[in-house]
């Protein structure tokens, strides 16, 4: 069966953007001599993205504007826009939570929940995220938009794995 994944990475005080929705911050320490490709690693087996609005307005309008950077994959952009699907997006109003039950009955790679902090909440809170790829950014924002804000549920968690680079820590947890 297909797994729900969020892979993200945050302040060490727990924020995913800055109060203006900013991640110009998310970077290591300086010069990364490791060559650590945790991304890489992470999505070969990949082939859905779940993101909410904002994100995916951020990708185009910032991040990314000349290029769409996750054509090797299918989107769902969770919006009350009405947008025109495209072959690799599809732009919806459901609730997320019913959108990762249909993905996972149909076969294929995990599922990437990609952000932002609202759909990942809905879906802590519903207990549908099977692992959770954190990493902590060396930097302290002192306020912007949390990763986790306050749940409906405490959820145990194992510890798979610990790697450390240029600074960051990366957290990978399973639920137990």
């Amino acid at each position: 069966m297909r797994k729900t994944k969020l892979f993200i990475a945050m302040s060490l005080d727990g924020y995913i953007a800055d109060q203006k929705g900013g991640v110009d911050w998310l970077c290591g320490e300086g010069k990364d001599d490791e060559n650590i490709d945790a991304y890489g690693e992470f999505i070969k087996d990949i082939d859905t993205i779940i993101m909410g609005w904002n994100t995916y307005d951020q990708i185009i309008n910032e991040l990314s504007i000349n290029h769409w950077l996750y054509d090797d994959f299918h989107t769902y952009v969770i919006t009350h826009k009405e947008i025109s699907d495209t072959t690799d997006r599809t732009f919806t109003n459901k609730n997320p939570i019913d959108v990762i039950k249909e993905l996972k009955e149909i076969n294929g790679k995990d599922i990437w929940i990609c952000g932002g902090a609202d759909i990942i909440q809905q879906l802590v809170d519903e207990d549908c995220i099977d692992d959770y790829y954190i990493t902590i950014i060396p930097t302290l924002l002192g306020s912007g938009i949390r990763l986790f804000e306050y749940g409906k549920q405490e959820i145990k968690l194992k510890l798979m794995h610990t790697r450390s680079y240029n600074g960051m820590v990366e957290l990978v947890y399973t639920r137990r």
